[in-house]
């Protein structure tokens, strides 16, 4: 959290998390991925930056187990992209520079 943390304080942020995590209790993650675990982060899909707007915004959040929000999360906001490849090797997420690059040349 580092320069944001006192944002976490607030009395907004709380009563917003526990809401979030009433109505979304497991990891939006673990789901994807056929499992089912309790969720005990509520995240900003979109990383806020001190930007009040972004910071309460509901559409903004989502429910992380903390593994996925200290690994995967983490891995995918470092590099703008997340991880993963379909069964070929190929990566799944469309902005992978290696599927910038093939979508121009079969365009």
């Amino acid at each position: 959290m580092g320069r944001w943390a006192h944002l976490y304080a607030l009395p907004q942020w709380k009563r917003l998390r526990a809401l979030h995590l009433r109505e979304h209790p497991l990891c939006v993650m673990c789901m994807e991925a056929g499992d089912c675990e309790r969720a005990t982060i509520v995240d900003h899909k979109r990383p806020h930056r001190g930007d009040m707007r972004l910071f309460l915004d509901p559409a903004n959040l989502q429910s992380l187990c903390k593994p996925h929000h200290d690994s995967s999360k983490q891995w995918e906001e470092n590099r703008g992209m997340s991880g993963g490849c379909d069964a070929d090797g190929n990566p799944l997420d469309e902005r992978h520079p290696w599927n910038s690059n093939r979508k121009r040349v079969t365009s």
